[in-house]
């Protein structure tokens, strides 16, 4: 019962001030959307992902500015990113997706953007309890933290290529039902010349006779 009462304890001051957005959104050809996230707080940790889940070659240009309009971070033709920086200034942050250099193709970005304000408090020493045992949980804390960081980005990763290989099917069934419909009326059309071209043969030879 100790215990459990020290781990509750320690969950509550390990609980971070965390507020984030997760979004999907559909990025038009020769199209560049922004979004803004305001960070209250200096020296804030700022987590940043994106994956293009469909559409053209899975790639996009981005760009992370800050409030003084210094680019942060930036790429192009990128599939996805995982990023976390941290925020030296308070102000709005403006987060790009820039899909100009596609005419036609309008892609499907997932992405998510969230700030962690981590507010860590000194643990109160407890009857019975001795340092070593309070550093050997929060040690174990930390651990199931990374790990649960850990768990969440490979599922983000399979979630990312499920959808790329789910596009890629119905990108090649589309083809292959094109393909076929092309085929079909390619067939069509040289059995209907062969047709004429027959006709026009057996009337050639009649007249022939005549």
């Amino acid at each position: 019962m100790r215990v459990f009462l020290l781990l509750s304890s320690l969950l509550a001051f390990f609980t971070s001030y965390a507020y984030g957005t997760a979004l999907t959104y559909k990025l038009g050809a020769n199209e560049k959307s922004c979004f803004f996230t305001f960070v209250e707080q200096k020296g804030a940790k700022v987590a940043f992902y994106f994956a293009v889940q469909s559409g053209g070659s899975f790639d996009v240009d981005y760009s992370v500015v800050g409030p003084n309009e210094k680019t942060i971070m930036d790429g192009s033709k990128e599939r996805q990113g995982d990023f976390v920086f941290t925020a030296n200034d308070v102000g709005e942050y403006r987060f790009c997706f820039n899909n100009e250099m596609s005419t036609f193709a309008e892609k499907m970005v997932d992405f998510e953007i969230a700030v962690e304000n981590e507010q860590r408090a000194q643990l109160p020493s407890k009857q019975g309890t001795s340092p070593e045992q309070t550093s050997v949980l929060e040690e174990s804390i930390l651990k199931l933290s990374a790990q649960l960081s850990t768990i969440n980005r490979n599922q983000k990763y399979f979630r990312t290529r499920e959808n790329r290989n789910f596009s890629t099917v119905r990108s090649t069934e589309r083809r292959i039902f094109n393909f076929s419909v092309i085929e079909g009326v390619m067939m069509v059309t040289m059995a209907g010349l062969q047709v004429f071209i027959v006709r026009f043969f057996f009337q050639g030879a009649r007249k022939g006779y005549v």
